[in-house]
């Protein structure tokens, strides 16, 4: 097993599926299967890598751009495969995603979406891999109970991605209206 450095991840958990992915990340790697309850398996990337050690004036930009941005609904429902054969489910509407992604690596620009690594960032939902046995089809057929999923994107998480170590380290609530 290779070994994770660690790294963090800003992200929308998403708790109807985090059942489906935490099974399948135990099945690749069960080290990566987290013990805190608020960590979401499930997610939809916002930035990551993000930051290894944030300051506070760091988290403090995450805060203002939550602050600034209302809650939206989205919905999950299109299961997807990348060229390299990542198996995903897409949103619909993705602007809202695309445009918080947007102003996190506007503020952070030391760490693009996906390390700089694809040229158009598509908001989803990491399912599976196609393998032997595993593909679009198979993915949708275990999943056709479930979806869609309707989503209520209402905060960031940061996540912290380690061996042993999945965890939430900080949370922070969409909109000004509704901080806590």
């Amino acid at each position: 097993m290779t070994r994770s450095p660690g790294h963090s991840v800003l992200a929308v958990r998403v708790d109807r599926l985090d059942g489906y992915v935490r099974a399948r990340t135990a099945h690749y790697d069960a080290s990566f299967v987290s013990a805190d309850p608020a960590f979401g398996h499930a997610h939809i990337t916002l930035l990551a890598p993000w930051l290894a050690d944030p300051t506070p004036s760091d988290l403090d930009v995450v805060a203002r751009i939550a602050a600034q941005t209302p809650g939206f609904d989205t919905v999950l429902g299109r299961i997807e495969t990348f060229p390299d054969g990542l198996i995903h489910l897409r949103c619909d509407p993705d602007l809202p995603l695309r445009t918080l992604t947007r102003s996190l690596a506007a503020a952070f620009p030391r760490c693009p979406p996906y390390g700089g690594r694809f040229g158009e960032v598509v908001p989803h939902v990491t399912l599976d891999r196609v393998a032997d046995g595993i593909t679009q089809e198979t993915v949708a057929a275990e999943l056709a109970a479930t979806l869609p999923v309707v989503l209520r994107v209402d905060r960031i998480d940061l996540q912290w991605w380690e061996n042993d170590n999945c965890h939430v380290r900080e949370s922070w609530k969409l909109g000004a209206d509704d901080r806590r």
